[in-house]
């Protein structure tokens, strides 16, 4: 048998906001990029693009870094409290 340690709720939220980070650092990446050379390709060299994808990749991190936090807010997830699982 191995005896492991439990995870400590701090080595977790410390992991969940990590994994936040490196998201939400990704998905604006992503965005911008897609923004430069949309805007670079098809708008003339105009800065909207740029800053629509990139918010669109900074909200798409937020809603992952939500679901991470609140589990109950994925679809089709149901929470059980400790008296109905007795």
């Amino acid at each position: 048998m191995s005896s492991q340690k439990p995870a400590s709720s701090e080595n977790i939220v410390s992991q969940k906001y990590d994994r936040c980070l490196a998201d939400t650092l990704v998905k604006a990446g992503v965005g911008f990029s897609v923004g430069v050379i949309a805007s670079v390709i098809f708008f003339r060299r105009r800065t909207w693009p740029i800053g629509l994808s990139t918010g669109f990749g900074l909200g798409a991190a937020y809603a992952d870094c939500d679901r991470s936090f609140n589990p109950a807010r994925i679809p089709g997830t149901r929470v059980i409290s400790q008296k109905e699982s007795k």
